[in-house]
């Protein structure tokens, strides 16, 4: 009841959640995943120079990016998860994409990787 005794009424408007139903949303396309490996050539490994190169251009793509080496994996748009993974010489690493430029994007990385991240 109200203060003034009235009965309170309650519109259906204003009982609905704030956020749109699953039918109100528009529907999401599935987003793209993209897998591409590399061998590191450097004889300093994926140092600090080499993982910022990295990082710098994962970070220009929209897709989210995952750096692993052996069983570890991490956000390769972290400077400290990638050089967490301490890739020495000769280490084979996966780069996996996710997301609307994920194809691009690991492309992108795995040549960087090949190339010795141009040292």
């Amino acid at each position: 009841m109200t203060r003034d005794g009235a009965p309170m009424t309650r519109d259906r408007a204003s009982t609905r959640d704030h956020a749109p139903s699953t039918r109100d949303r528009a529907p999401t396309r599935p987003s793209t995943r993209c897998t591409r490996q590399a061998r590191v050539p450097n004889p300093l490994g994926l140092h600090a120079r080499p993982a910022a190169a990295f990082v710098k251009t994962a970070s220009g793509f929209s897709s989210s990016i995952e750096l692993r080496k052996d069983d570890i994996a991490v956000n390769g748009k972290s400077i400290m998860g990638v050089l967490m993974l301490a890739a020495e010489q000769g280490s084979v690493l996966v780069v996996t994409a996710v997301g609307d430029d994920a194809c691009p994007a690991a492309e992108a990385l795995a040549a960087l990787v090949e190339a010795g991240f141009g040292e």
